[in-house]
């Protein structure tokens, strides 16, 4: 049976008494140099492991385009205003109608600004397969998701991608992080 590694506190132990017993006992001391003279024993070869996958590095995404669609959503669709409110006071009718002001404003920006397109052509609520190597980038199973594919499922959501962008071009000194400006009335 071969005895655990001794811990880091235990090594330094020893290490402190070896020492001092090198200092004052020649013996001893003849006896630990010999141990300097073996052979370290053959360790076990371990079969060839894999090399990891690469990891791709993250790439910092481009936060002007951002804050760019942002402010073009508060422009047409006041949509930081609406969502920075308080509602809590506010009748569920008075929201619902302030609601499709916002939804308006968004679905025009969108349509102007993005050539939108589903990720799936089947009708939510189909039944599919998804093939072994699928896009997980473009699909993502949920519910009790076990074993490998082919996965058979329900298509609950189609996705949407953008296959086309048409955001407006920023002036040299633009500070995109003004997503609306402040209003003063004279």
């Amino acid at each position: 049976m071969t005895r655990p590694d001794p811990s880091f506190l235990r090594r330094l132990s020893l290490a402190c008494g070896s020492f001092l017993s090198i200092l004052s006992k020649p013996g001893f001391a003849s006896r630990v140099e010999a141990l300097n003279d073996i052979e370290p024993a053959p360790q076990p070869v371990e079969p060839p492991k894999a090399p990891p996958a690469p990891v791709s590095p993250l790439r910092e995404a481009p936060h002007e385009a951002a804050l760019q669609l942002l402010g073009l959503l508060q422009r047409d669709a006041r949509f930081i205003d609406f969502i920075e409110e308080d509602v809590k006071a506010y009748s569920d009718a008075d929201i619902g109608a302030a609601a499709r002001v916002v939804h308006e404003g968004c679905r025009k920006v969108l349509r102007e600004h993005f050539s939108l397109q589903p990720v799936r052509a089947e009708a939510e609520g189909s039944r599919i397969t998804l093939a072994e190597g699928f896009d997980a980038a473009a699909v993502r199973l949920t519910g009790n998701v076990v074993g490998k594919a082919p996965f058979t499922g329900s298509l609950s959501h189609r996705g949407w991608k953008v296959s086309d962008t048409r955001l407006p071009k920023l002036a040299a000194g633009h500070d995109a992080s003004i997503v609306a400006q402040a209003e003063v009335e004279l």
